[in-house]
């Protein structure tokens, strides 16, 4: 057993361990946005033109919360907007000065390309003709089918021509198609980000971070900043790395842009009417060069002065960040302060309610009971509040309520019929205080109907009222709604009572017995009638058979004789006093038919056991 003990708990400690070490391994997987370590494209990929500085305003631009952090994000995203278009300008013309002459294969591609276009050309044009009278009003419709082959044609040679223009970029290594490619995709994912950012909006710093009402809003906007200026941060690093390539890259463009002017002058200063042809083309072709150098040490420039921008706006933004941090910082520790005085008071009003209750005269059971009570009430209380400090208040009320209403209903339904059996045990045919009754199968006299219960004084059993057993028994007052109880104290508080007399052989049973009847229903014969007159009107209101109130005498036989019980009617409250006056009677009419008159004479042992009960 103790095996088994340990291994449960070594094996979730082991796991435990292992997930942690796991988990400090891989903790570098989310230090960085993935995409700064590809080249621009999706993470994985690599493309011709370096995008990055436009993912990263892509990502970093949905976490800015509040307006000012949004303004940022909508000038770095200009910035790196533009960036990235002077960067697709600068590769397609240096893609452009890179072109060489084809031969070979190249030259065949290009052969057959310029065939294609011809070709299309030509088809565009049965295109135009066959739906040209469309647009006349009064022309005639064309033949669909020589139109629909028309088309057909057309899109066949034009994706013809497309390949073929691919295989021609590749062999001659002319990247301008793919950089197209990677231009038309940008385009495209533009005008899904312009339409996602049209209704974007947020308020101001203070107020942003005030709709964080709660200690949990409060400490999670925290951590998020705290994740929000790593990845600004990181932006930034990425733009200030970009700013030295890029001033190293226009330190180079500046270089060959200066050298290709020089040689163009010397060039231009040693041409004459007379220069071949070949060197004016020459001197063309170097004039051409030094103007695309130029414009592209201009498009540098451009960019370098475009990442720094950028690079100043990160810096702003981060410092934004910060701000908001300070702001969210001092919020969470109010809610901090709020909960220290919250449990502050808690321990207090304890503290205060102890004492006050130490004070009071109470029974020590019941004190160390309300003591109980208090403690445990004030530090519900005090719980609940700073529930409501971290979490705020549920934002589903109706529904939580219902939810909580149906919980507690099924919690504490035997309080709440014990509520309302207290209206029912109140009522008509309830009970009172004195009451006889049977509960559950315990007898008693009630001596207490409070609103949640109702306290018995235990008797033996039901012909033993008045003689308690010494024990207090309470129900839970929903038995006058889910069960039942038997209230002998009924209208009048009316009761069949008895008692039991052994008749020697002796005596002559007959005469005795009947005595004793006579004698019963003489002291028993008002009460006898006022219960009959009360049986018979209720009886008579309910339709019900009539109910007699006369005293009657069972014979049962004995070993020393014949035992007699008589039965009458007598009110509950005069129940023992009719018992003695009764038993004296019969012991007298005992002692005359056994010819004993002295009435002082010592009782037979038979009237010994019935005085004791009395």
């Amino acid at each position: 057993m103790k095996d088994l003990r340990r291994l449960a708990i070594a094996v979730p400690a082991a796991l435990l361990v292992l997930c942690l070490a796991a988990a400090w391994a891989t903790r570098g997987s989310m230090a960085h946005m993935p995409f700064l370590k590809s080249n621009g494209g999706p993470a994985g990929t690599h493309t011709l033109v370096d995008q990055r500085p436009w993912q990263t305003i892509e990502s970093l631009a949905p976490l800015a919360v509040s307006s000012e952090e949004q303004s940022f994000a909508h000038e770095a995203a200009r910035l790196a907007d533009h960036e990235v278009d002077q960067a697709f300008a600068l590769a397609l013309r240096q893609a452009a000065l890179q072109t060489r002459t084809p031969t070979g294969d190249a030259l065949i591609l290009q052969q057959k390309a310029a065939q294609l276009q011809a070709l299309v050309k030509e088809d565009q044009g049965k295109v135009d003709a066959l739906t040209a009278p469309l647009k006349q009003p009064n022309g005639s419709i064309a033949d669909s089918d020589d139109l629909d082959v028309a088309k057909a044609q057309l899109q066949l040679d034009s994706d013809e021509l497309g390949d073929a223009t691919e295989q021609l970029s590749r062999a001659s290594g002319d990247k301008r198609g793919q950089i197209q490619q990677e231009l038309t995709a940008r385009q495209a994912a533009m005008k899904k980000y312009d339409a996602a950012q049209a209704n974007t909006g947020g308020q101001i710093a203070v107020l942003s971070a005030r709709r964080y009402g709660t200690l949990y809003g409060r400490v999670s906007a925290w951590f998020d900043q705290r994740s929000r200026m790593d990845l600004i941060r990181q932006a930034k690093v990425e733009t200030d790395s970009n700013i030295a390539s890029l001033t190293a890259k226009h330190a180079d463009f500046e270089s060959k842009a200066t050298a290709a002017v020089a040689d163009v002058n010397a060039a231009s200063s040693q041409t004459s009417p007379t220069t071949p042809q070949d060197a004016v083309k020459s001197h063309v072709a170097r004039l051409a060069q030094a103007h695309a150098l130029s414009q592209m040490h201009s498009i540098v420039d451009d960019q370098l002065e475009t990442q720094q921008q950028l690079s100043a706006v990160y810096a702003k933004w981060l410092a934004q960040v910060e701000l908001q941090h300070s702001i969210v910082t001092h919020l969470a520790l109010q809610s901090f302060s709020v909960i220290a005085f919250l449990i502050l008071c808690g321990v207090i009003l304890a503290t205060l309610s102890g004492k006050l209750l130490d004070r009071s005269h109470m029974e020590q059971r019941r004190l160390h009971t309300l003591r109980t009570i208090a403690g445990l009430g004030i530090q519900l209380v005090t719980l609940l509040l700073v529930l409501l400090v971290i979490f705020g208040a549920p934002s589903q009320v109706p529904t939580i309520l219902g939810l909580g209403a149906a919980g507690l209903t099924v919690v504490f339904q035997d309080f709440i019929l014990a509520f309302f059996g207290w209206f029912i045990l109140m009522g008509k045919n309830g009970i009172r205080v004195g009451d006889w009754v049977e509960i559950n199968s315990v007898g008693g006299e009630v001596v207490e109907i409070g609103l949640f219960r109702t306290a018995l004084l235990e008797t033996g059993n039901w012909t033993d009222k008045g003689h308690p057993t010494g024990r207090r028994v309470t129900f839970i007052n929903n038995f006058a709604i889910s069960g039942q109880y038997f209230n002998f104290s009924t209208t009048g508080q009316w009761m069949w009572d008895e008692i039991t007399v052994n008749i020697p052989p002796s005596v002559d049973s007959y005469k005795t017995i009947e005595a004793i009847h006579n004698s019963v229903i003489k002291q028993t014969e008002q009460d006898a009638k006022l219960a009959e007159q009360e049986w018979q009107n209720i009886t008579r209101q309910n339709g019900l058979s009539q109910f007699k109130a006369t005293p009657s005498v069972d014979m049962r036989p004995a070993a020393s004789g014949v035992d007699i019980v008589v039965r009458y009617v007598i009110r509950a409250g005069d129940r023992f006093d009719t018992r003695n006056r009764l038993y004296q009677s019969v012991i007298g009419l005992l002692n005359q038919h056994a010819g004993t008159p002295d009435p002082t004479s010592s009782p037979s042992k038979v009237e010994e056991r019935e005085l004791a009960k009395v």
